[in-house]
């Protein structure tokens, strides 16, 4: 027979236990008895329970006191109460306590039946909120991180492997690879989840007003410090806070960041007493710090103390694969934002798209489907939609760009002939010629002796060409 629940039924009536016991077996439910709190509490570290059906008079002692000790130990358990001297006082305050319902004695059965399967729908209930709630706590903070690239999906399972650890990690990557949403990922996945994340842009304030920002200020700490105020640190106590751009602080910011890292201890700007915090720090930097300690310009005991756990995040043009992604997640938020009905870009458009390097990475991608999608004519975007660093159109007024070469050597977009009417030979050659060009000499990064090999010309052609169709302009390059 498959029982419907496992009850604690505590009371001090051993007759009136034992029948109530034996009826409630009949119902199909597990019931173990107890007749004083000692032995409840007992029973409630010896196995779980669904629920505990306890009297609130148990000779000399107190229901609640048994209430209060199972909200703390056993806080999914679900509490009915009964109890031959109930009034409306004594209901309120034994829901107060956290029971569920209260019952007046004598008991009627289909009332307790009625009672018991209302008490465990609601805790069927709260179980499955609590299971969507973790799903939704464990993909929030990743629901903008899109990616199938091999590269991210390892970084998934570090993100998951130290959400909970309590060592510093260290974000590294370029400018826009999304080193703040990890950092969000990191803590929303943690058990630190329901507290602050606090993100600190180290490098966008001085020295002096950064350990304010940080460590906060007493009144009188400098001009204009009319009162006190916490620091950073402290508004992310039980929380996560965020390290951005570490690499720009000072020296003398770097000592007192080491030890607050170490010991989570530190004193507000202009103050004497000691603040101590439960603090994650997660840091993040573009630049490579094991550079700067060898330069001397970031301190060494430092770098070893944030970079416990690394995590690397690569740049958009290498995890290129994952554009066709990105873009169709930024065009659908952008139609909605600026209220626009774009399909998507055409064929043309998405080939230039991957074909670029991104410096910007997806920051920039971002930026420039928005774009895209504010001055788009129509419901397919095309080339024309795209801004002039992508397409080669620049405000120089150079010769037209159909397309560009990916940096890394990737795969070339069609060549377009265009319009041949009324033109000779050598000029309807002309577009087609310098696109062919052009896409080579960006995939050999500008390496004109590997262009020639490639496109099997000598040097001494190519420099001809490259004059002529206007190519040998170094601007060209960054274009």
């Amino acid at each position: 027979m498959t029982t419907k629940a496992t009850i604690l039924l505590v009371d001090d009536d051993q007759h009136l236990a034992e029948s109530m016991a034996d009826w409630l077996r009949e119902m199909s439910y597990g019931v173990v008895v107890a007749m004083t709190i000692a032995e409840a509490r007992s029973r409630l570290t010896k196995q779980p329970f669904d629920l505990v059906l306890t009297d609130l008079r148990l000779g000399t002692e107190d229901g609640f006191d048994l209430i209060a000790h199972v909200r703390k130990t056993a806080p999914a358990t679900t509490i009915l109460v009964m109890t031959g001297y109930a009034t409306p006082d004594t209901a309120v305050e034994a829901i107060r306590a956290g029971a569920f319902d209260l019952l007046t004695k004598p008991l009627i059965d289909e009332e307790l039946s009625l009672a018991l399967e209302r008490a465990l729908d609601q805790r069927n209930v709260a179980i499955e909120n609590d299971r969507l709630r973790q799903q939704l706590d464990r993909r929030s903070g990743m629901e903008n991180v899109l990616s199938h690239d091999y590269r991210m999906l390892k970084i998934f399972d570090v993100v998951d492997s130290i959400a909970d650890a309590r060592a510093s990690v260290l974000i590294t990557g370029e400018n826009g690879t999304g080193k703040s949403m990890i950092a969000r990922a990191i803590h929303n996945r943690s058990s630190r989840r329901s507290g602050p994340f606090v993100e600190v842009a180290c490098g966008a304030l001085p020295d002096t007003l950064l350990e304010s920002e940080l460590f906060g200020h007493v009144a009188g700490a400098y001009t204009g410090a009319n009162t006190s105020r916490a620091g950073k640190f402290q508004l992310a106590d039980g929380g996560t806070i965020f390290l951005d751009e570490i690499g720009t602080a000072t020296q003398a910011m770097q000592v007192k960041l080491l030890r607050v890292l170490q010991e989570l201890q530190f004193e507000q700007l202009g103050g004497t007493e000691t603040h101590t915090v439960d603090t994650r720090v997660i840091l993040a930097t573009n630049e490579n710090l094991a550079a700067a300690v060898d330069a001397g310009t970031f301190r060494q005991d430092l770098y070893y103390r944030v970079n416990v756990v690394n995590i690397v995040l690569p740049s958009l043009r290498e995890r290129i694969g994952d554009l066709p992604l990105l873009v169709d997640h930024f065009l659908r938020e952008a139609s909605e934002t600026c209220n626009r009905e774009i399909e998507r870009f055409d064929d043309e458009a998405m080939a230039t798209m991957e074909q670029y390097p991104w410096p910007g990475n997806i920051r920039q991608l971002e930026n420039v489907v928005e774009r895209a999608v504010l001055l788009g004519r129509g419901s397919v975007l095309t080339l024309e939609d795209l801004p002039p660093e992508l397409t080669g159109r620049n405000v120089d007024n150079f010769q037209s760009i159909s397309s560009q070469g990916n940096s890394d050597g990737g795969s070339s977009a069609p060549v377009r002939v265009g319009d041949v009417s009324g033109k000779s030979l050598r000029d309807a050659l002309e577009g087609p010629e310098r696109q062919i060009i052009l896409q080579s000499l960006k995939a050999h990064h500008w390496n004109r002796a590997a262009t020639a090999d490639a496109l099997e010309i000598n040097r001494t052609t190519l420099y001809k060409k490259m004059k002529r169709l206007g190519l040998d302009d170094p601007r060209l390059q960054f274009a």
